[in-house]
């Protein structure tokens, strides 16, 4: 079974930019349930669809498979609910992790988010000084949930 451990983040500051590469992020939701979320998605180049089972603190279910960017955009036009969320994403590595740090667009432009993916829940990571708040446990923060809950409204 895949899993996922992830725990996510405000961001306070600027300091991440000058070496954060960015891809462009393109992602529609087929369901939003609390039990499980299935995301189409569009990275770049690449095309993928994510099952997640429900989230039990900073852990749940992961599947992900690759599939043709073809089928991903037209999935996207065609079966996923609106407001598609659009975000760049950037990475970068602080000691021996992999910052995600997601600018939202659209809908939820104003949005600034930092993920961070651990082995296990007590994981010791470095918290680079632009990261703010802990919002792992705030559901306005999910994906899934800035389809039918914009930043915009907030």
């Amino acid at each position: 079974m895949g899993e996922e451990i992830e725990r996510k983040f405000l961001i306070t500051g600027d300091g991440w930019r000058e070496t954060a590469e960015g891809t462009q992020y393109r992602q529609g939701f087929l369901s939003t349930e609390p039990e499980r979320t299935v995301r189409v998605r569009v990275a770049g180049p690449r095309g993928s669809i994510t099952v997640k089972g429900k989230s039990v603190g900073a852990r749940r279910a992961e599947f992900e498979y690759e599939i043709p960017v073809a089928d991903a955009e037209r999935m996207l036009d065609t079966l996923c609910r609106r407001p598609l969320i659009e975000k760049v994403r950037h990475t970068l590595t602080v000691g021996a992790h992999t910052w995600e740090i997601d600018v939202f667009e659209g809908d939820n432009a104003g949005l600034v988010v930092a993920e961070i993916e651990l082995g296990s829940e007590d994981e010791a990571f470095d918290k680079p000084n632009w990261i703010g708040d802990e919002v792992t446990d705030d559901p306005r923060y999910f994906n899934s949930n800035l389809v039918a809950n914009p930043y915009r409204t907030w």
